[in-house]
């Protein structure tokens, strides 16, 4: 990752303009990153996912009226849970990517059914978790912060559903190759180790903004509007 941002910004840094530059461009071969089509795609999808879920954070800072009452959030501990969980699952796709990087299968097959597992997980816990809040007569329509809260959950668990189709096909391809055949799908799985780390990012900016600090969020918010 340090290398791939030191290619970036080393790029950005070039002057095309100037001879000696324009010299060293014309024995490239065109390829500036050499990054695999499955890692490509990640990239692109966390451009798109990043502009999308920074707007509902956006709206959610600029919709809170003045008058928002902070003491009625519910604070049980499943967010904090699940938080654990996705943290739990980074952990594992990191094990599998090393284990990769050393040809070490032996134990990629056990880890990529945890990962899957463990997502499975964190989504029944947000779904339980609106549970609660309904039980508790907490909808989207109570006020901006659960109308923000809900839609923001719903996005990311509809992100996390995607990953774990394509987790699917892979798992599945996976389970059923030789250890010494594994290598092959070693792309892949990297690019959804990364995928599931920018799941984890968005995750901890929604949980700090909306849950941990939020009342400082708010009270920060309402001097603003005010």
């Amino acid at each position: 990752m340090t290398s791939f941002i030191k290619k970036l910004f080393g790029t950005l840094a070039q002057k095309p303009w100037e001879k000696e530059q324009a010299a060293i461009d014309n024995q490239h071969l065109g390829k500036t990153f050499n990054l695999p089509k499955q890692t490509s795609a990640v990239i692109v999808i966390f451009g798109i996912s990043t502009v999308l879920f920074s707007l509902v954070l956006t709206s959610y800072l600029y919709t809170i009226p003045p008058e928002q009452d902070t003491n009625f959030l519910l604070k049980p501990n499943l967010l904090w849970i699940n938080t654990v969980i996705l943290f739990f699952v980074t952990y594992f796709f990191g094990k599998i990517t090393k284990d990769l990087e050393k040809k070490n299968t032996t134990k990629i097959k056990k880890n990529l059914i945890l990962v899957g597992g463990l997502s499975y997980l964190f989504l029944f816990g947000q779904t339980f978790f609106w549970y609660q809040l309904m039980q508790d007569e907490k909808f989207v329509s109570t006020n901006s912060y659960f109308s923000s809260f809900y839609f923001f959950t719903a996005l990311h668990g509809l992100h996390l559903l995607g990953g774990l189709f394509f987790w699917g096909k892979v798992c599945s391809k996976t389970l059923k190759l030789k250890e010494s055949e594994i290598m092959s799908q070693s792309k892949t799985i990297s690019a959804l180790s990364l995928y599931w780390t920018f799941l984890l990012i968005v995750w901890l900016a929604f949980f700090l903004t909306m849950y941990v600090f939020n009342d400082a969020v708010i009270a920060w918010c309402k001097d603003l509007l005010t």
